[in-house]
């Protein structure tokens, strides 16, 4: 294809998006942002003191996969456990309207997951990441908190054009109820692709749509050293494809830009879009794995999807925070850009 001619395919695929029902299963994570100003160093040790500003919650893991597909356009229902605690109560009242949430269940005795990022600056300065505390519960989720979600799951398949689960390790998702999902889905009457996003456990799911870890977690899973050695991220690419036996593997590679893999396919390379001045990473994952998903349940080649993740995860990383890419954002985009 000419630039032209792939910046129109693009621009088409983003109005075929609009009003595709996803549904994002998986684990709902307050992500809370405090801001303080350095005031000066401690004389009780050698540590900043912050005067403290504010305080903010937003949703995180699947809570943030959901947004960013209503944000581009989708129609989304967000399947997930909720705590009946204080964070669990400020999660569900911040959740934007455009995501359809009668599939969160809020069992007795389940702990909201919190991820608390303190960041701090000077007065004329942007405020900059200093620790992340993370509060999750220690008990795993037991047999009775997950049912009434698989039951919820269940329910949405029957409308769905694209499933996207969001695998953060609380127990919620489990390989063995993924897989029923999959062979569910592949009794419809069309293709209804099922993408997995897992931090810890992703070669635990097979004969999925497409995965999209990051180069950091390829290289946990396989236990090797990618970096900028090409043969060995060949080798990790194919090994994931044949160990998940998924139609496509997407690694982002940060600054590297994407790789895509496929059976029997070469691989596609994809630079980085935009600047590698990244403001924050913060929840970038599920911003290509939202666009991902809804681009493939609007019809995208796996190329396609992924040169439109690509665009996304380039927009969302030059914004704080957790956050999300719009539409017309990427449109903005592939139009001033043509291709990358």
């Amino acid at each position: 294809m000419t630039n032209r001619m792939e910046a129109g395919r693009l621009q088409a695929l983003l109005a075929a998006c609009k009003g595709k029902r996803v549904v994002v299963f998986g684990d709902l994570i307050a992500d809370e942002f405090m801001y303080g100003r350095i005031a000066r160093v401690s004389r009780e040790a050698p540590v900043l003191i912050l005067e403290y500003d504010a305080t903010a919650i937003v949703p995180g893991g699947a809570g943030n996969a959901a947004n960013n597909v209503a944000s581009l356009g989708g129609t989304v229902r967000l399947v997930s456990l909720v705590g009946r605690d204080e964070p669990g109560r400020r999660l569900v009242k911040v959740l934007p309207r455009s995501v359809e949430r009668t599939g969160l269940s809020r069992p007795g005795g389940y702990r909201t997951p919190i991820k608390t990022r303190i960041l701090a600056g000077g007065i004329h300065s942007a405020k900059q990441q200093v620790v992340r505390i993370d509060r999750y519960t220690s008990e795993p989720v037991t047999d009775a908190q997950r049912a009434p979600a698989e039951r919820a799951l269940t329910r949405a398949l029957e409308n769905a054009d694209a499933v996207l689960i969001s695998d953060y390790g609380s127990g919620l998702v489990q390989p063995k109820f993924v897989a029923a999902v999959a062979a569910a889905l592949r009794t419809k009457r069309r293709p209804v692709p099922i993408l997995i996003d897992s931090r810890y456990a992703l070669t635990r799911y097979r004969g999925l749509t497409a995965c999209t870890p990051n180069e950091s977690e390829v290289e946990q899973v396989l236990g090797v050293r990618i970096g900028d050695n090409k043969p060995e991220l060949e080798r990790a690419g194919r090994a994931l494809l044949k160990r998940t036996r998924m139609s496509c593997v997407l690694i982002t590679r940060g600054s590297r830009g994407m790789a895509v893999f496929e059976p029997g396919k070469k691989t596609v390379h994809i630079p980085i879009f935009g600047s590698d001045q990244i403001a924050d990473v913060t929840g970038a994952g599920d911003t290509v794995m939202a666009t991902m998903t809804l681009a493939l349940a609007a019809g995208a080649t796996f190329e396609e999807a992924a040169r439109l993740a690509n665009y996304a995860g380039g927009l969302v990383v030059m914004k704080r925070g957790t956050a999300t890419v719009s539409a017309a954002e990427l449109r903005r985009a592939v139009k001033g850009v043509g291709t990358i």
